[in-house]
């Protein structure tokens, strides 16, 4: 009977943390427009979220872990052109991150590590790679003019 009891009481203290103040929160703009929605957890972010402009064009998109931004986040102007993207960890961008020109095409990509650049920044003209940089905690430390000078140095393979 005891352990009845004892699987009883866990099941209801399980189902208690798995159920309780996880809800569906909206936001909204004085304009009325939607502001922000997303999943919120005793009072903290968690899960997907989307914020939009006050026109009500999406904003930015992506997830939650404790209040801050994580995995892979999208960012776009009042136009819905997008702007840029890329991973977050602990609310700090990582990884390799897109950048847009206005026609929503990418003008470069970046290495970061804490929101700094580590790493390499290759840049684009009319989706064309025109030059590559080298960074080190936020400082450049080497910068090539063409892909040909560049894959004299490096190999492609350092760029995944």
């Amino acid at each position: 009977m005891l352990k009845k009891i004892s699987i009883l009481l866990i099941l209801v203290f399980i189902w208690g943390f798995s159920s309780k103040d996880n809800t569906y929160k909206k936001t909204f703009y004085d304009n009325g427009q939607i502001k922000s929605e997303g999943w919120v957890r005793y009072n903290i972010k968690s899960g997907y979220w989307k914020f939009y402009h006050n026109n009500g064009k999406i904003a930015s998109q992506g997830h939650y872990d404790y209040n801050k931004k994580e995995k892979y986040w999208y960012f776009y102007n009042t136009n819905r052109v997008r702007t840029q993207e890329g991973h977050f960890t602990k609310d700090q961008k990582v990884n390799w991150w897109l950048f847009y020109d206005k026609q929503g095409r990418v003008n470069h990509k970046c290495q970061l590590n804490k929101g700094v650049k580590n790493g390499y920044c290759l840049k684009y003209s009319d989706n064309e790679l025109t030059s590559a940089e080298k960074y080190s905690n936020g400082k450049k430390i080497k910068e090539w003019t063409s892909f040909n000078d560049f894959k004299k140095e490096n190999s492609v393979s350092d760029l995944k």
